[in-house]
């Protein structure tokens, strides 16, 4: 079977017959960066959709894939869009959103993303009853604040009781952030305390926090950590892409 090309996606995800062809191409457009120009406009059309009552479960899926594949195309189309779904009903729609929104570097969604993380660890950070979730997507939305990159005193002190929240991962979100934001090693040694957890899975996202925030110091840390090397290489690309330290380099090439 032939792999498909940029404009059978784009032919995929304008139809309506199969949700299955239009998953896929929204997922490909996002990995191939496509710059088609039907791309943005057509990922945008699979929103209208989280607005039924009910939601299609195929048109939802669909749409979250969209919502990834926005995030990685940078378009600022998306902005507002993106924005609105933050007000959504639908906890992993914020989620997606979330992360778009940082990965786009939108500064204006700064005041949505803080309210929705206010009241701190005992309201958005609450516990749900019968759910394995909180109340929002707390570590989504602290990344997002921590990769837009707008230090000032009324986001860190959204942020800063996070990082004693229950649930380490949650923390890890947290540190990265205030390390993105205010450059100072206690953060970064809170991130390197918790790459010594005996859970693989925290090990896993910590890593990925420390290559995510850029902080070249940590090098050490991530080339001793209990981690496989796959995801070594992983966080450690992350560190490239932000800097041009040597050493990053050296470490990669070690693990390889």
């Amino acid at each position: 079977m032939q792999p498909l090309n940029e404009q059978q996606v784009i032919a995929n995800l304008r139809q309506r017959d199969d949700a299955s062809d239009r998953y896929y191409a929204a997922w490909w457009i996002g990995k191939m960066r496509s710059q088609h120009p039907e791309a943005v406009p057509l990922l945008l059309d699979t929103l209208s959709a989280l607005s039924d009552d009910p939601v299609d479960e195929d048109d939802r899926g669909v749409a979250l894939n969209a919502i990834r594949a926005l995030g990685l195309l940078l378009n600022p189309a998306a902005h507002d869009p993106l924005m609105q779904l933050l007000g959504s009903k639908d906890y992993s729609v914020r989620e997606e959103a979330a992360r778009s929104l940082g990965a786009m570097k939108t500064k204006a969604a700064i005041p949505q993303l803080c309210q929705l993380l206010s009241g701190g660890p005992a309201a958005a950070g609450r516990e749900q009853v019968g759910a394995s979730t909180l109340k929002e997507p707390c570590e989504a939305l602290l990344e997002a604040l921590g990769n837009i990159g707008v230090n000032n005193p009324d986001v860190v002190a959204v942020i800063t009781p996070f990082s004693a929240h229950p649930r380490p991962l949650v923390r890890a979100a947290a540190c990265r952030a205030l390390l993105q934001l205010m450059k100072e090693q206690r953060w970064a040694n809170e991130l390197e305390q918790l790459l010594q957890h005996p859970e693989p899975l925290v090990r896993r996202g910590v890593l990925l926090d420390l290559g995510a925030s850029g902080w070249t110091a940590a090098l050490p840390a991530i080339e001793d950590a209990s981690v496989e090397a796959s995801l070594k290489l992983v966080a450690l690309r992350g560190l490239a892409e932000q800097s041009d330290d040597i050493k990053v380099l050296d470490v990669m090439d070690r693990l390889l």
